[in-house]
Parts: structure tokens; sequence; C-alpha cells
């Protein structure tokens, strides 16, 4: 039998996804594209925001048209909160949210048999262990995430996913290593550490802590890469910046949201630092670490956001000097405080602003790569086009050089030439 599987949002799906994946390769079913004829339809959902709404429904409905006599199961965010929303769908089969996951095969087989309606969906607050799923092979990546924890207990204003994902909940020590040896045995160079709260890991367990977890992983064996998905940046201390600093296996390169450049905005969010606080660990960060590359989240135009307060956040993130920024404009998510907020911004003027911090983005992020210009760097090969072969540095530059399909999946070292944003082209050294 085949089965296909859509994810939406987040790397966390991605993992959750794969995860699935194997199980069901692994009980003999043939895994085809999500566009494909299938007997099995899996969509795993995101809830951030309410288009992420839309895009899950659409997504459901867009396979419940390609076969009407297909098994459709729908997990993930989504299917959380809005369980009876997507039970109501004509066409899906099973509803899952975010826990009960492993038990997605032998669901799926019961409807096989019997064509009954399933709803799996529990209160996820109640969950306190980790949901032990694990992952060795990729379908589509070259480097692998790992996922070390699930749900969080920060609360920003602007987030449904505490609601989505419970509390914290980290994975054991033991879990994580013998999953990052199986990955560096299938081949996998560089390791990606994910959650939805990644700095949170550890907050539950006894005397163990993401420091630990860290100072543990480096001695796997062959492994050649570890990347810290994402870190708030009270999270980063001292003995984890010199970890990264004095260990070659750490990518040299932090991804820390600062969401807001607004000190009234950051209050609001409940974000649990100001502007000086984040910035001043940022100059700390550099001094222990040059040339490290630190990429951010920049939330445009959230509630009450004055264009005083877009200044503000405009000539804070260009003091920042972000390596890359992931910008988005605030898009109201129901179920949140900040939805609740009278001055919602019109989106002509959200559109506005995001597209002046996209033209900043361009220009720091081709200022950081113009200071690797004829230096060596190392970089993990992942694909290729008619002409050239692609992969990104331990710093997340996107490099390119004359087509090798021998590359893929190793790491080489590269002499930067012509630096262009996602364009950077280099020569082998």
């Amino acid at each position: 039998m085949k089965v296909a599987f859509s994810t939406l949002g987040c790397k966390v799906n991605t993992y959750e996804t794969e995860s699935i994946s194997g199980l069901f390769l692994a009980d003999g079913f043939e895994r085809v594209s999500f566009n494909e004829y299938s007997d099995v339809y899996i969509i795993n959902t995101c809830t951030v925001t309410n288009s992420g709404d839309s895009k899950s429904r659409k997504t459901i409905r867009r396979a419940i048209k390609r076969n009407p006599e297909a098994v459709v199961a729908v997990m993930g965010c989504y299917s959380q909160m809005s369980a009876d929303d997507v039970s109501k769908i004509e066409g899906v089969d099973i509803v899952i949210g975010t826990k009960h996951r492993e038990n997605l095969l032998d669901l799926v087989k019961q409807v096989l048999r019997e064509r009954v309606k399933i709803n799996e969906v529990t209160d996820i607050s109640r969950y306190r262990v980790f949901d032990e799923v694990n992952v060795t092979n990729f379908a589509e990546n070259t480097r692998a995430f790992l996922k070390i924890q699930d749900g969080c207990n920060n609360f920003c204003t602007y987030c449904i996913i505490p609601f989505a994902r419970g509390p914290v909940r980290s994975r054991s020590k033991e879990s994580v290593l013998e999953e990052a040896k199986s990955l560096v045995k299938n081949g996998y160079k560089e390791i990606v550490l994910t959650g939805i709260h990644t700095g949170g890991y550890g907050q539950d367990l006894d005397n163990y802590s993401l420091f630990d977890l860290l100072c543990d992983l480096k001695e796997v064996k062959d492994l050649k890469r570890i990347r810290i998905s994402s870190i708030e940046i009270n999270e980063l201390i001292d003995p984890i910046i010199e970890l990264i600093r004095d260990n070659d296996v750490f990518a040299k390169h932090l991804h820390i949201p600062l969401q807001s450049g607004s000190d009234e905005i950051l209050k609001v969010m409940k974000r649990k630092y100001n502007k000086e606080e984040y910035f001043n660990k940022l100059e700390s960060i550099r001094k222990m670490i040059p040339g490290i590359a630190i990429t951010t989240d920049i939330i445009v135009g959230f509630p009450e956001e004055t264009d005083l307060m877009f200044e503000e956040m405009y000539d804070f993130v260009k003091k920042c000097n972000f390596s890359e920024m992931h910008v988005f404009p605030y898009s109201k998510r129901n179920g949140t405080k900040a939805a609740q907020i009278k001055g919602q911004i019109n989106g002509i003027i959200k559109s506005l602003r995001v597209n002046r911090l996209i033209q900043l983005n361009e220009e720091l992020a081709t200022s950081y790569i113009e200071g690797y210009k004829d230096n060596v760097i190392s970089v993990l090969f992942e694909q290729s086009n008619d002409e050239f072969t692609y992969g990104h540095s331990d710093t997340y530059i996107k490099v390119k050089v004359a087509k090798d399909t021998k590359l893929h999946n190793t790491i080489q070292n590269v002499i930067i030439h012509n630096v262009e944003y996602k364009n950077t082209l280099g020569k082998l050294v």
C-alpha cells in the first residue's frame, strides 16, 4: 500500500513526520509524493497563525479530492487545537493532536479494516513525559534534525503553541545520544538540535541541562557538526558559549529570536529581556566567538506598534548587525492575548514595514558574507542543479561551486570568490 505525507510548519513537525514515515516503511508501505495517488494521506498541521489553520484545511481537502477512498489522517498542532473542526471535514478518518503519534500506524490499519472514524485528541496540558519517537533517516534532508524536547512554558502573548504542545518535556540523555549515533551511522554529517523550546531542555530533569547534553553530544564519534536550531538570549549562558567556541564540532552560528526592537512592544509580548540586555549579550558572544553568525526572528506590525516604535526597531536591528533576519508580519492568532489588543495594525502598513526590513536584511547579510571574501570556509554540500552544487557553511552561508554531485553529503573547504546574498560563489581548496 502507498502512504503520502504533507508537513506544514516547523522543523519539529518535519522530524515528527519522518518518525511516522519510518513506522509505515518498516511495515511495508511505499512512500509516495503527496501529489500522487495514495491509499493513505497523513497531514501534519500547523496552527502558529490563522493562515496556518487555513493552509492545513486546504491541504486536507486536497488529499480527499485526490483519492476520496483513501484513509486520511490529520495530526499536529492545528488538529490539537481544533479537533472538532477537523473531524467535521467530510473524508477525514483519523484525528490525533500532538500526542499518540506512535499509534498512528495501528489506527490506520484499524480504519482500513473497519472504516471507522477515530478522534484521539487528548488534553495536552496533563502530559509531563516526552513522547519517544525516533528518526534515523530523512527523506529530503542532508542534515538531520534531532528533536530533544517538546512543549513550552513561556506563554508569549502572540503565541498559541504552549496550548497546542503543552509544558516542557525533555528527552532522556540516553535516547538523544542513541539517536545521534544512529544518524551518524546512517551517514549524516550534521545534526540540528530542535524542539518547541530547545533552550528549555532540562528544565524538567534532575541535574541534567542543555549544557550537559551538548557536552555529551560533542563526544559522539564521527559526528562532524552540531547546530542548535533556535535558543533564547537569556538561555545562552557563558559555559554554552565557551563550549561552542572551544569545540570545532559546533557550528559557529546561533539563531536568537529578537521578535521586536521596541522595549514597549517586548514588554507587551511578555518576552523576558529588554533591548539593552539583548544587545549586551550579543556583544559578549561576539567577543568570545569572533565572526559567529547570529540570525534572528522579527515580528513586524505587532498591535499598537507605532511608526516611532518601528523606526526604533529598524535602528536597533541595524545596530545588532545580524547575519540574517527572518521577518514576519504579525498575524492575529485567535486564542492569544495579543489578538485581543485593540490597536491592530493595517495590513498595508505592515507590508511596507516588512519590505523595509527585508531590504535591510539583504544589506546586513551581504555585508556579513563580504567579511569572508577570499577566506576559506567549511561547507556541507547538499544538492545540485544544472550548473552548480550547493551547500551551507557552519556559519550558515549558502555557497555554490561548479557542479559535482560527488560532493553531496561531504564537508569541504571552500574559498569564497564572488559574494552575493544567497548566491555566493566559491571554489574548492
